[in-house]
């Protein structure tokens, strides 16, 4: 791996254990195995090479995600695909990490790539959503957009509440909450009469 791979994988580790104050650029070079002025001679400094690492980590987020939510299968299985998929439960999102940052949100330039990736997966969801409800598979009255906030509210929810209790199950009961919510329709031809059964 490159010097500059080195750095900016470092600085997405030490983001998500230790926040942006936390993440010394001496704590970078340490973890990064990199002598001392590398990191300006790749990058411009410590905001330029956070930025680096956000972008990188934004992008694996969303790619992981879509990789669930295009994969086979109904759309109410695409998102059990999304919410049931591995995770570093107790480690937290990397991504929600960001969002609770005082000096990633006071930066309009180190919230963008954050904002994108969260916004593509909402988007992403509110689509399913739609496309389930034009089957017949989610009742009519749901809102795509809504229920897409109410599934990342859930995960995001989820990872602070199992880092509190210091298990997963806590995630594991918000994910089984609302899945059964969501639970398919059962479709017409089940609920059949008495009269029609006895018919067949």
């Amino acid at each position: 791996m490159s010097t500059p791979e080195r750095l900016i994988e470092s600085t997405r580790e030490l983001l998500w254990e230790r926040g942006y104050v936390g993440t010394s650029p001496k704590a970078i070079l340490e973890r990064a195995g990199a002598g001392q002025g590398s990191m300006y001679h790749h990058f411009k400094g410590k905001p330029d090479l956070a930025l680096a690492a956000i972008r990188r980590t934004a992008e694996e987020l969303r790619a992981t995600a879509e990789g669930a939510l295009d994969g086979p299968g109904t759309p109410y299985e695409r998102i059990e695909a999304y919410l049931r998929r591995e995770r570093e439960v107790l480690r937290g999102c990397p991504v929600g990490r960001l969002t609770m940052d005082p000096d990633v949100i006071a930066s309009a330039e180190l919230r963008e790539p954050v904002d994108a990736a969260l916004d593509a997966i909402r988007e992403r969801l509110a689509g399913i959503v739609e496309e389930g409800k034009e089957q017949g598979q989610f009742g009519a009255e749901l809102d795509g957009e809504e229920i897409a906030s109410t599934i990342l509210a859930t995960v995001q929810g989820g990872y602070i509440l199992a880092r509190a209790s210091g298990s997963p199950g806590a995630f594991d009961a918000g994910v089984r909450g609302l899945l059964s919510l969501l639970s398919p329709m059962p479709p017409l031809t089940s609920m059949s009469s008495p009269t029609s059964k006895s018919s067949r």
